[in-house]
């Protein structure tokens, strides 16, 4: 194409928004609006999905090791049951903890008046297991539990499956209203493009009747649902770069605890903003596309 013919294109476009007015803010409103809770969305579904990641990945077996009085065979029992569990496929980290470091863990979690059970310890030695994917926790659990010398497998089985059925149902449901978003802007965008061709009908017919090829005429419509989504991707950049900044500083320093940290400023805030912008330009375009697919009829 050659520079003038695209100077032209570039110039008309920007017209046809001036012509159509309120149509056009209707229409950069409506992906100003939807790109915003989608910018949002995806900010809350990033850090959701952080934080699912780290309670996933936490998520472990206690393995109960069977007393055998012989000292000699219980280590070559633990032993053997440690290579078996490490064995597994589904197997990612196995690490062994003897009773008195449980006894330990308990006196510092619970207090001192455990340490009465130093002198004669009642916990067992434990395995603490983690799966390669945590959704294959209960899967591998089951599998532990047949090998000998195993006395009990825990790991929370109810707490776990509802664990993963929340977050996995959290996920499904920021996709779909994210979906729904973007339909409903590109809607508005087909329907904006619809009425500017509808104006100009009698306009195209002309530049038809004198030989302008398809492309020519398609074009400006095209690099007005460019300018559409464009513009209306500036507002929800700014703003959600802004908004996370504050929520970062504001509550970074009073959340405890790393599995409930929020995912860095950087890089995020450049991911959501380039996938904004790119959203933008597509249903701009998309919409735009599809409108004058259907209306110019130049296929």
């Amino acid at each position: 194409m050659k520079y003038r013919t695209l100077q032209r294109h570039f110039r008309e476009s920007l017209k046809s928004l001036s012509r159509n007015g309120w149509m056009s803010v209707a229409s950069i409103s409506a992906v100003t609006v939807t790109l915003l809770l989608v910018g949002i969305f995806a900010l809350v579904m990033m850090n959701l999905n952080h934080f699912a990641d780290n309670i996933e990945n936490d998520v472990e077996i206690r393995v109960l090791i069977d007393i055998i009085n012989e000292p000699e065979k219980m280590k070559a029992a633990e032993d053997k049951l440690i290579k078996q569990v490490k064995s597994l496929p589904e197997v990612a980290e196995v690490k062994y903890s003897s009773k008195e470091e449980e006894l330990k863990i308990l006196i510092e979690n619970y207090g001192e008046d455990f340490s009465l059970y130093e002198q004669s310890n009642p916990l067992r030695n434990v395995l603490y297991v983690k799966a390669k994917d945590p959704q294959q926790t209960a899967e591998l659990a089951k599998k532990i539990d047949k090998l000998d010398n195993t006395y009990d497998v825990i790991y929370g089985e109810e707490k776990v499956k509802n664990l993963f059925s929340f977050l996995n149902t959290g996920r499904n449901i920021g996709l779909v209203l994210i979906l729904g978003l973007l339909f409903t802007a590109i809607f508005l965008i087909y329907n904006t493009i619809r009425i500017t061709i509808t104006a100009r009908r009698d306009e195209i017919e002309i530049m038809k009747l004198v030989g302008a090829t398809s492309s020519f005429v398609r074009t400006p419509f095209l690099f007005e649902g460019l300018w559409l989504g464009l513009f209306g991707s500036i507002i929800p950049i700014f703003v959600v770069s802004i908004v996370y900044h504050y929520v970062y500083n504001h509550l970074t320093p009073r959340i405890k605890g790393e599995m409930l940290q929020l995912l860095d400023v950087t890089p995020l805030v450049f991911q959501v903003n380039f996938i904004l912008l790119a959203l933008g330009i597509f249903i701009g375009m998309w919409g735009s596309f599809m409108s004058v697919r259907k209306f110019l009829r130049v296929y």
